[in-house]
């Protein structure tokens, strides 16, 4: 017979009875090692576990073996081997651990010790490859927790970069006072703002938030940063002017994202604020819920206006809007994921939600995060940026700084 290679321990003090059984399994390809006492086997058990144990052994000494089988991590089955036809004696050899029991001589009903054997290495499969199995597992949870600690300490890595790219907070420019509250759904943020002064008589404020979330759509955001330093550049080299102009900036971050070829979009808000003027030019792309203008004593209101998305078409064109500034007033920009911790149901319920809270006294950035409870929320379901605009020009603080 082709030769297996299971491996079948005997273990019994009759030579004879050891010779016979070693014999008929040899015969039928089994590797068979015999030995006459548990002793004499130690050394099997330290370099090579076998498959199955045939053992004549008192109960006492099939669970020590057992025991010792477990203590090695092994699944070898230990079969009893016993003259006695005693039903009490198989019993006792069962509850000591033997997986099967077979009368002496062995091999004289060949049939059933074929089907003991058969059994038992179906269940030595299985458990080996559930062995193996759990293996893998254990392995591919080893690389799966290596990658998450990898995973988690990029994330980290690029959060700070993140928020070393952002503005200072309570911010003075031209006589405006601009502040922000950025909090990400995940690590990274698909959401980002920017404001500054462009000349001394214009502060520029945006908002924009990528499409999608994670790592991809913060390069996004990294890619606005990194523009919006060029243009400043370049104004101030005379080699372009497009930072003057709202639609000209969509038009550049449009360019710079169909270059990429991230398949990325965003929708943004982009407003230039001119101190002589009192004027708010602003373009729009596909941003949304739309800013908030409120006046001293006056009004309260979204902004007007709308235009295309930024990123996925190759010559888009957008609308400039203008706003007469002549009392003192505050401009608050939001990401659309400000209306989903808004408990109303329909977008226009949302929206009337978020212009009382304003109306009512919530529009600066704190006060705003308290009436909505930003504070206590854990996990958002989508990145959330507010950009707050305060006039001081006509208010009590008349200071300015850059």
């Amino acid at each position: 017979m082709t030769s297996r290679t299971e491996r079948i321990l005997i273990i019994d003090a009759n030579e004879q009875a050891r010779s016979d059984l070693s014999r008929y399994l040899e015969a039928r390809g089994f590797y068979v090692t015999g030995f006459p006492d548990v002793s004499a086997a130690r050394s099997l058990f330290e370099d090579n576990i076998p498959d199955v144990i045939f053992a004549d052994l008192p109960p006492e000494a099939i669970r020590e073996l057992s025991k010792r089988l477990d203590e090695a991590d092994s699944f070898t089955p230990i079969v009893a081997c016993t003259c006695s036809e005693s039903s009490a004696e198989i019993v006792q050899a069962l509850r000591a651990g033997a997986a099967d029991v077979v009368l002496k001589p062995c091999n004289d009903d060949k049939g059933a010790l074929d089907d003991v054997i058969g059994k038992l290495f179906d269940r030595v499969r299985v458990n080996r490859l559930n062995q193996l199995y759990r293996q893998e597992l254990e392995e591919a949870n080893r690389e799966l927790r290596t990658g998450i600690a990898e995973l988690r300490a990029d994330q980290n890595a690029g959060r700070k970069v993140q928020l070393k790219m952002l503005p200072d907070h309570e911010l003075r420019l031209s006589g405006l006072q601009v502040d922000h509250l950025i909090k990400p759904s995940l690590y990274l943020s698909g959401d980002f703002l920017d404001y500054f002064r462009i000349t001394e008589d214009k502060v520029l404020v945006y908002i924009a938030d990528v499409s999608g979330h994670g790592a991809s759509s913060a390069f996004v955001t990294v890619l606005l940063k990194n523009l919006t330093n060029r243009l400043q550049r370049n104004l101030r080299r005379q080699s372009s002017d497009d930072i003057l102009y709202p639609e000209r900036f969509l038009e550049r971050i449009n360019s710079e994202l169909l270059d990429t070829g991230l398949g990325k979009h965003v929708t943004v808000f982009v407003g230039i604020i001119s101190i002589s003027t009192r004027t708010l030019s602003y373009a729009v792309g596909a941003h949304f819920p739309m800013p908030i203008l409120s006046f001293e004593g006056g009004e309260t209101r979204f902004l007007e206006g709308s235009g295309l998305p930024v990123g996925l078409f190759e010559a888009p064109e957008w609308e400039v809007y203008e706003v007469k500034l002549d009392k003192p007033f505050r401009l608050l920009l939001f990401s659309d994921g400000i209306l989903e911790v808004i408990p109303a149901k329909s977008l226009d319920e949302k929206e009337k939600t978020i212009l009382e809270l304003v109306s009512g006294g919530s529009h600066t950035i704190a006060s705003l995060s308290d009436a909505l409870g930003l504070g206590k929320i854990s996990e958002l379901p989508d990145d959330i940026a507010i950009v707050s605009v305060t006039d001081t020009i006509n208010g009590s603080d008349n200071t300015s700084s850059t």
